[in-house]
């Protein structure tokens, strides 16, 4: 029970690793604010949550509408008392080469980097006038810290997050504001399959692809972002932790 007594927020929280984060973050005694663009999926997830005994509440929102994420880290605390963690793993995979982008998919893919920024905006300015917190942002091995044909746009989005989230680390270190990354790469969720791929040709294809020989768990994500989020981590700053099989070892 790590965050018994704790706020924590979830952006992207209605499926994948975000709903499993939400899940894991109430199971260790966190009342959890799940937020992201639709409203069923959101309520799905709350609903998980009080089937299981925890608290749970949704907002719906677009996390690239600053108004609107300034309403959202209000609203969370208004509703529960505070604010002390943030998970921030909203966003969409924008795929194309680069040459062959056009500016409204670049800008697409972008705002994946944009949504994330202006979370940590406003969760930080909450945080250091309220004895600080946690924040964990959502990056990817593509990206920072490997590239594939057809992902630029993606790549330099999630590359982005990880500079914005080791910059803002040392930025507010001494605001009391712990602030990390973690970089996974091919995880069970949707975004993870090949067009037209089923899963079980996708774990045969991981058996060579990866070198653990296999495909990650939402859930072994959420363990890490708990992780970053809990005093466990506490002489944690600015790191960006891969969880890829070894695929980028």
């Amino acid at each position: 029970m790590r965050f018994a007594g704790k706020v924590a927020l979830v952006t992207g929280g209605g499926t994948g690793i975000g709903r499993a984060t939400a899940e894991a973050f109430a199971a260790e005694g966190a009342t959890v604010v799940v937020a992201g663009l639709d409203e069923e999926p959101l309520r799905q997830t709350v609903k998980a949550i009080e089937a299981a005994g925890g608290e749970a509440s949704s907002i719906v929102l677009d996390v690239t509408d600053e108004a609107a994420v300034a309403e959202m880290v209000a609203t969370t605390a208004q509703r529960h008392g505070g604010l002390d963690v943030a998970f921030n793993n909203a966003g969409v995979m924008v795929g194309g080469r680069v040459a062959d982008l056009d500016a409204g998919t670049w800008a697409r893919a972008l705002s994946v980097a944009t949504g994330t920024w202006l979370s940590m905006k406003h969760e930080i300015g909450y945080m250091r006038e309220h004895g600080g917190g946690a924040i964990v942002n959502i990056s990817s091995i593509i990206g920072p810290h490997k590239s594939i044909p057809g992902t630029g746009g993606y790549a330099a989005a999630k590359a982005a997050i990880t500079a914005l989230t080791k910059t803002a680390a040392l930025e507010h270190i001494r605001d009391g504001i712990r602030i990390n990354a973690v970089s996974p790469g091919p995880i069970a969720t949707p975004l993870s399959l090949i067009r037209g791929e089923t899963e079980a040709e996708q774990a045969e294809r991981m058996k060579t692809t990866l070198p653990i020989g296999r495909i990650g768990a939402v859930d072994e994500v959420a363990r890490a972002v708990l992780w970053l989020a809990s005093p466990d981590s506490s002489f944690t700053v600015g790191a960006d932790l891969v969880l890829d099989g070894g695929a980028t070892a």
